[in-house]
């Protein structure tokens, strides 16, 4: 022992220390509880953790998530996954938010199919059998049509019980619970506070205080939330019906050009279908389920709590009086959806005379037809102002007799129910059995002459401090069933309005799913026309090496359901790789017309169309009349349709892209304009001619093994075309040529003319450089000669002709009479 003791104290006074304060603490770890401790080694186990491994490698991941949303958004690009979901970044505050898109599968589209273009015909929307749009003499309204076209729609916004939707729409449901709840406690506690405020008791009635208030911090938290998921439910709503809208309006099928340009069941207003209509549709809808959701249980619970409160006779009331309000404002009401449903499609027309005057501006100023235009535009406006003041008048009268049923009546009727414990207490509920309760033990203090003294005033005030209790309940109840049953009043014009928009939405996804999936019939008790949408017989087939047109009539198509022109009865040609072709002809022949059949643009009537399949690499590339210039940076424009998500996918780098910028004669466009990731409006940066190389380059930079050009270098010089198509033809690339310029011949090997014919409807396919090829030139050298020796004998009828015109006008323009 002593040995230890000596060694004890030859210890170094540091070690001493360090040991003394180890005793301190676990002195004091004894001394705390079990939890605390517990939780002090899990926020320790948490620190270590995530100081780790996991918190740096979370901070390192999100900061190199930054960084590329910023990379990617300059160069406007994103990701594309696996699954065929595409991730692009958003900018949001400083930084930048990632989005997730997953495409709508095609097996939902043959799925949705049936419920827009075969509605059961108890909705009045088809006949059962024929698949078909909604008629235009559909009238929008409260009926089965309206139930079959929203629970349609709703099964594109809610696609499943586990969606995003259906989460929201189960959390504002919760909400609406909580707040009817707290209705119920406010009605409780305002009878209480009342009571104790006339019955004199100053703790009760302050601790009332305290808890209204803190009733009301949890009420308006409510309330708030309410409209916040009020709006994310209109927002989620939209998302889902625009992604929707856009996976069926812009694919393979070309919906977007056939909507407008074939089918016409929309007009030309599809962007505000897509737009406007879709988002008062979408408001319309989330605020339905606010406004009658909510009422609707508050009628269940305070139609309740008042048959507790006032007895059956009150029940039987107040149903009586929501049957005979419904049924009033209901056969009084307007037709609103009707009404909505027209100033949408006059709002649509105002707005596309606008949007064609902006697209058409310069040739407008041209022409100096400003003042053309704004008659036009006052007329439209003058059209849509009439409607929408005749709709204003109607609501006015519609308002007045509202408000007066809706609060005058319905309060005067409250009163009369809230009454009923005090004067027909028989017929009161809980309430007329206290009353009859206080009044019986009056009458029996009545009869003991020994307590009437002291008991009288007690009973008197407690009798007094119940019916003033009872009756601020039951009024606070009754407004509240008043103001839910105000707004399932007010619904049912919004359910009407609600019904116009439903309608151009569901018109517009049933025209839609009728293009894409080419549901042309005949229209009823008719027959077919010749070359409508009804009457496709031809062949399209994709994936042939070559481009070949076998007994096909080029028809110029009309809007559905009419015929469409012939311009070119029967044409038959083959084009192979290697073989360049060059489209003559005048105007009107029908030239731009094999450019379209070919793009599938126009429907293939009759005949067979063999074309390759992709677009763009090994496959075919078009390049229309009008250049198009998309929004975007630089590189955006020469790799368009690309993204720069497919130029990083290809391996293909700038230096290439610079190249080709080269060979269009557009190589100074990268320093002039500030590099590859600028922003611009090109269309108004780039002059005609650079418009027409910019096209030309898209065409060497995919090197398509055929590409058709529709008077794609009319505004080019013609060293620069020519420089542009040898470029081409070393690269690989099948020109196939429509131009009226014949100094392209020289890069091209055979020559289709059209409109040789009297009635323009003849054509001829030959080699170029051929004996029949030279004679067909001679032939029309020919012909001009032909005309050119008449001018001396049409100069001598043109002197007959002024001679005989002097005879009939003499000086001063005074007409004289010729006799017959």
């Amino acid at each position: 022992m002593a040995v230890q003791s000596t060694l004890r104290h030859s210890e170094d006074p540091l070690l001493i220390l360090f040991h003394h304060y180890i005793d301190l603490f676990r002195g004091r770890v004894k001394r705390t509880s079990r939890t605390t401790r517990l939780l002090a080694t899990l926020c320790l186990a948490l620190c270590i953790i995530s100081s780790g491994y996991g918190g740096q490698s979370w901070w390192r991941k999100r900061r190199a998530e930054k960084e590329t949303g910023r990379r990617l958004l300059r160069r406007n690009s994103g990701l594309r996954g696996k699954d065929g979901s595409r991730t692009i970044f958003v900018p949001y505050k400083h930084s930048t938010s990632k989005v997730i898109i997953h495409p709508t599968k095609p097996t939902t589209f043959d799925a949705h199919r049936r419920l827009f273009l075969q509605p059961p015909r108890v909705a009045g929307l088809s006949d059962g059998r024929t698949p078909q749009v909604p008629p235009p003499q559909t009238k929008p309204g409260l009926n089965l049509a309206f139930l079959h076209q929203f629970l349609s729609l709703l099964n594109i916004m809610v696609p499943r019980w586990g969606s995003k939707e259906s989460g929201l729409l189960v959390s504002h449901g919760g909400f609406l619970l909580l707040r009817t709840y707290l209705s119920l406690v406010v009605a409780r506690l305002d009878g209480e506070i009342v009571r104790d405020l006339t019955g004199g008791k100053g703790k009760a009635f302050l601790w009332g205080i305290a808890k209204w208030c803190t009733i009301g911090c949890l009420a308006s938290y409510t309330n708030s939330m309410i409209k916040f998921l009020q709006s994310k439910v209109s927002i989620a709503f939209r998302t889902r019906l625009t992604r929707y809208i856009h996976d069926l309006y812009l694919n393979d099928n070309l919906n977007y050009y056939k909507l407008t340009n074939l089918d016409g069941g929309i007009g030309n207003s599809a962007d505000q279908y897509i737009t406007q209509d879709l988002t008062l549709f979408c408001d319309a809808a989330a605020s339905l389920y606010s406004s009658l959701g909510k009422p609707t249980v508050d009628l269940v619970v305070f139609n309740y709590q008042l048959y507790r409160s006032l007895g059956p006779l009150a029940l039987s009331g107040l149903l009586a009086n929501y049957f005979l309000t419904a049924t009033l404002l209901r056969r009084l009401s307007p037709p609103f959806g009707k009404l909505k449903a027209v100033e949408g499609k006059r709002e649509g027309e105002f707005r596309s005379l606008h949007a064609r005057l902006i697209a058409n501006a310069e040739e407008v100023a041209f022409y100096g037809g400003e003042g053309t235009e704004k008659g036009l535009l006052d007329k439209e406006f003058k059209a849509l102002k009439g409607w929408m003041e005749g709709i204003y008048s109607l609501k006015i009268r519609y308002n007045m007799l509202e408000d007066f049923v809706l609060k005058y009546s319905w309060s005067a009727f409250g009163y009369l129910i809230t009454s009923l414990p005090v004067f027909l207490p028989a017929w009161g509920g809980l309430g007329g059995a206290s009353e009859l309760l206080t009044v019986s033990s009056v009458i029996s203090s009545t009869l003991t002459d020994s307590t009437e003294s002291n008991a009288s005033p007690t009973e008197a005030s407690n009798r007094t401090g119940s019916r003033t209790q009872q009756f601020i309940t039951n009024k606070r109840l009754m407004l509240s069933l008043a103001d839910a049953g105000g707004r399932i009043m007010y619904s049912l014009k919004d359910l009407s309005e609600l019904a116009g928009y439903t309608s151009r939405v569901y018109t517009l996804i049933s025209t839609l799913h009728r293009v894409h999936a080419s549901a042309y019939y005949p229209p009823r008790n008719s027959y077919s026309e010749l070359y409508s949408l009804s009457d496709v017989q031809g062949t399209l087939q994709k994936g042939f090496d070559g481009v070949r047109l076998e007994h096909v009539p080029v028809v110029a198509p009309s809007l559905f359901p009419l015929g469409g022109e012939e311009l070119i009865p029967n044409l038959s040609v083959i084009v192979r790789p290697g073989e360049h072709l060059l489209i003559t002809g005048s105007n009107g022949c029908g030239k731009s017309s094999i450019s379209r059949i070919l793009a599938t643009l126009w429907p293939t009537y009759r005949g067979l169309v063999s074309r390759p399949r992709n677009i763009g690499l090994d496959g075919i590339f078009f390049l229309p009349q009008r250049p198009y210039l998309s929004p975007g940076t630089l590189r955006d424009q020469v790799i368009y349709p690309h993204t720069e998500l497919d130029l990083r996918a290809s391996n293909r780098g700038e230096r290439e892209l610079q190249e080709v910028l080269e060979e269009a004669k557009l190589g100074y466009l990268v320093a002039r304009e500030g590099g590859w990731d600028t922003r611009k409006e090109w269309k108004d940066v780039l002059s005609g001619g650079e418009k027409q190389r910019m096209g030309f380059a898209r065409v060497l930079f995919h090197e398509p093994r055929f590409a058709v050009i529709d008077e794609g270098t009319s505004a080019v010089s013609s060293d620069v075309e020519g420089l542009m198509y040898e470029s081409a033809k070393a690269r690989g690339i099948t020109l196939i040529t429509i131009s009226t310029r014949a100094s392209l011949k020289r890069y091209h090997s055979f020559t289709l003319a059209l409109g040789l014919g009297l009635e323009g409807d003849e054509w001829d396919f030959q080699r170029i450089g051929t004996e029949s090829e030279k004679s067909t030139v001679e032939k029309e050298l020919q012909e001009l000669r032909e005309r050119l020796s008449k001018v001396d004998e049409w100069k001598s009828r043109r002197r007959q002709i002024d001679e005989e015109l002097g005879r009939v006008w003499v000086g001063g323009g005074q007409e004289l009479e010729v006799p017959t």
